[in-house]
């Protein structure tokens, strides 16, 4: 006999006879016909080899092999109902249990304010954030090792659904003492690519999108002066005079207030870009990465 032959509710059927004295009561108490549970009860004894009940016109009693059954029923019916409220337990937790990757754009201008409002609209939330590149984020999408992820680059990676949730643009920066700095015209785009820059590292969506702009230019960009890793690296080390950036525009918006950074109007190029929210495609969010999503989706 198969161990998977056996169904909960031909055991359950088996307790109710013993409990109530009756097939056709305990047929009535699971909502079934008493033929349907005969049919029930004698498939359960073919199943096991052994006759579990005599019925008379009195009623249905457990002969004393069926009362064993029916004690080893009950010990497998609570069990199932343990695994039942965990698994409950489980999904519920998970609910309120959010992991989020974001890009490191995403993670200094634009995820703390969403954090905030969805622990105002959704206390008590457990969220655990991984800041990395754009790249690194869809990775852990597809691995269904994340909730929902923020990503910066300008395509939607393979396999993984996404929304929009905000535009952004990158912009060129120097140092005020910079020869760019004192320019009346526009840099071109063909001077940008001829220049070392100061960028993030490769697999950063900011990276990325500036080499699709050079590469529908048709222009192939001299090799890096510095490869950083970081956002607030790439800041300092244009701050310091080292060289050329580009960044999104909201990560530098106060080093451009404060005057420790110029923006250089550049021509011949859109660096605009949108901002997505990506998870596994034909995989539901969960109820926590759902209500992140709507707040980074509402206009600000």
């Amino acid at each position: 006999m198969s161990e998977t032959s056996l169904d909960l509710d031909s055991l359950r059927l088996l307790t109710l006879v013993a409990e109530l004295g009756s097939l056709g009561q305990a047929a009535e108490r699971m909502r079934i016909s008493q033929p349907a549970a005969s049919k029930r009860l004698g498939m359960l004894e073919r199943r096991l080899g052994l006759q579990l009940a005599e019925r008379d016109t009195r009623g249905s009693a457990l002969t004393t092999e069926g009362k064993a059954v029916c004690h080893w029923s009950e010990q497998v019916l609570a069990e199932a109902a343990n695994l039942l409220a965990g698994a409950a337990a489980l999904r519920a937790e998970r609910g309120r249990d959010l992991r989020v990757a974001t890009s490191m754009t995403l993670a200094e201008s634009f995820l703390p304010g969403w954090v905030a409002e969805l622990q105002r609209q959704s206390p008590g939330v457990q969220l655990s954030l991984k800041v990395t590149n754009s790249e690194q984020v869809a990775t852990l999408a597809a691995r269904h090792e994340i909730s929902i992820g923020f990503v910066e680059g300008p395509a939607v990676p393979h396999g993984l659904s996404s929304r929009t949730v905000a535009t952004d643009r990158l912009v060129v920066v120097v140092t005020r003492a910079h020869p760019w700095a004192r320019r009346r015209q526009p840099v071109q785009l063909a001077e940008l690519a001829d220049t070392p820059l100061i960028v993030r590292e490769p697999g950063s969506g900011t990276r990325e999108t500036l080499e699709r702009v050079f590469a529908r230019a048709g222009l192939h960009p001299v090799e890096p002066l510095m490869v950083l890793d970081v956002n607030a690296a790439v800041r300092s080390a244009a701050a310091a005079g080292i060289g050329p950036a580009v960044l999104s525009a909201a990560t530098v918006e106060d080093d451009l207030a404060l005057g420790h950074l110029v923006e250089i109007r550049l021509t011949g190029a859109d660096l605009n870009r949108k901002l997505r929210a990506i998870w596994p495609k034909n995989r539901p969010l969960p109820p926590a990465a759902e209500t992140l999503l709507q707040i980074a989706r509402s206009p600000r």
